[in-house]
């Protein structure tokens, strides 16, 4: 008889490894292709196969010379080295060839193996179907080539059966990993995850290797906002997971590519730069409600004694608590130690806030330069700081303070440009000051002084926004529920 043991997250009970047994016998009906020697194979209980811990989905489209090889070979790596109940779902994608035969073949024969039929292509809406229909509280995937080592299957989905992490990826890019494959699909793959990086503020590494794994509580929160269908799932699925505070954990792999591989790249390439373009605009809307995710899944700031006591408190209040943090506390203040005397979120704020100010400032000598000639010193300097405040603000609201979506955008605009005209009534009397003194200064003395100018401007603006414009207070107020819809994705944990 299998017993239980409570997972560490969340209390709920999670099935302690099966006992091996001696023998397996083929399920009524089905056919033995092999007869199995009884001092080397093993198989779960009955009641171990009806509570699996890990479900594995494997999509396949046309896949029917490559799926029974690809499950028998899935099945005997986690019938020996796996320590938990699992099950293997094999997602059928409207396959036009005997795909779908293969699989129900593979059902009726081996135990733990399950088909799921799907009338419309599309991986994304393969996993979203299998998925959403397990009951195991770890849930997974991998492409039919089995490209990836399956030795990192089991670090892949431990921090998920413990309840360290909430999504776990594998990566092909990270400085540990050995990949085989050719350099037309590196270099996209890299270019890729640098437009991710670049546009979507994405922390993970590899957001398209076919080897990913998930909470069950995790999914059921995030797939009712996944859009998409196909390719760009993967890459929805893991911005949504980061934005929202979830920890993911990510395994260097051992991949080999697949020679005979049917992904159109340049299609797919063009479908995911589409899904980003989406994702932009969602997150400027505020359509998604990512601060009631981040509400529920968001780890909050680490505090001094949890700093000191960790291998306890986190683990004793699982995901979402930290320390002396209330439980799913938000992770809006940011991650670290909070030190004594510093107030909370300060120091990243103080380096995003000059990464955009050096960016700005870069951006306004050029256009200063540009305009002046063609207007006098005063109107270039006008226009040049209207055009570079107003992006400054928005970037700002954005990326320094972590405000989306409409709510009060107008307001902060306008106290932006109040803002605005203390930096231009100090650049204006510095360039005032500069030609009383002078009747011809040169232009690089200007420069010069409108440089000097826009550093003490800075040091205002920087405080006039965090104390007045994006105060904490309004922050808070602000990202509560940017749509004005409550609920949309209230899922509650239960912690025993």
């Amino acid at each position: 008889m299998t017993t239980s043991m409570p997972s560490p997250a969340t209390g709920t009970p999670v099935p302690a490894p099966a006992q091996r047994v001696a023998d397996e016998q083929p399920r009524a009906g089905a056919t033995a292709i092999e007869q199995p020697q009884p001092q080397a194979v093993a198989v779960v209980t009955e009641d171990a196969r009806a509570h699996p811990v890990l479900d594995v989905v494997i999509p396949v489209y046309n896949e029917e010379n490559d799926l029974a090889p690809c499950v028998r070979r899935l099945r005997g790596h986690l019938r020996d080295s796996f320590p938990y109940p699992f099950q293997i779902t094999i997602a059928d994608n409207a396959s036009t060839d005997s795909t779908l035969g293969v699989a129900m073949a593979l059902e009726g024969e081996l135990a733990g193996v399950r088909v799921v039929h799907l009338d419309a292509k599309g991986r994304g809406r393969a996993l979203r179907s299998a998925w959403g229909m397990s009951s195991a509280p770890v849930l997974a995937y991998m492409d039919v080539d089995l490209s990836t080592d399956l030795a990192a299957l089991l670090p892949l989905v431990a921090p998920l059966i413990s309840g360290h992490s909430d999504l776990a990826i594998g990566t092909r890019l990270a400085r540990a990993s050995r990949v085989v494959r050719g350099p037309r699909r590196e270099v996209i793959s890299r270019c890729y995850n640098l437009i991710l990086r670049g546009t979507l503020a994405a922390r993970f590494s590899d957001a398209q290797c076919g080897f990913k794994a998930i909470r069950a509580d995790a999914a059921s929160a995030l797939l009712p906002l996944v859009e998409d269908t196909g390719w760009f799932f993967d890459t929805e699925l893991l911005v949504l997971a980061e934005r929202a505070g979830m920890r993911i954990h990510e395994v260097p792999v051992d991949w080999v590519d697949d020679p005979d591989s049917r992904v159109d790249v340049v299609a797919t390439a063009m479908a995911d730069l589409k899904g980003v373009v989406r994702l932009l605009r969602a997150f400027g809307s505020g359509g998604i409600p990512i601060a009631e995710l981040r509400r529920e899944f968001g780890r909050g700031p680490l505090t001094a004694a949890a700093g000191s006591a960790l291998g306890g408190s986190v683990a004793q209040n699982g995901p979402g608590e930290a320390g002396t943090g209330a439980p799913g506390a938000p992770a809006s203040g940011g991650s670290g130690v909070q030190v004594p005397g510093v107030p909370r979120g300060l120091p990243r704020q103080l380096l995003r806030f000059a990464a955009i100010g050096v960016a700005s400032t870069l951006a306004y000598l050029l256009l200063f330069v540009l305009l002046r000639t063609a207007t006098g010193a005063q109107a270039a300097n006008l226009l040049a700081l209207l055009i570079t405040a107003v992006a400054n603000t928005a970037a700002n609201r954005r990326l320094t303070f972590g405000l989306t979506g409409s709510h009060q955008a107008g307001r902060h605009h306008l106290q932006g440009l109040v803002v605005f005209a203390i930096g231009l009534g100090l650049t204006s009397g510095s360039l005032a000051l500069l030609h009383a003194g002078s009747d011809h200064p040169s232009r690089g003395l200007e420069v010069t002084v409108l440089v000097l100018a826009n550093l003490l401007s800075t040091v205002i603006r920087f405080l006039l926004m965090r104390a007045w414009v994006f105060r904490p207070s309004r922050a808070a107020a602000a990202t509560a529920d940017p749509t004005g819809v409550g609920g949309a994705a209230a899922r509650h944990r239960s912690h025993g």
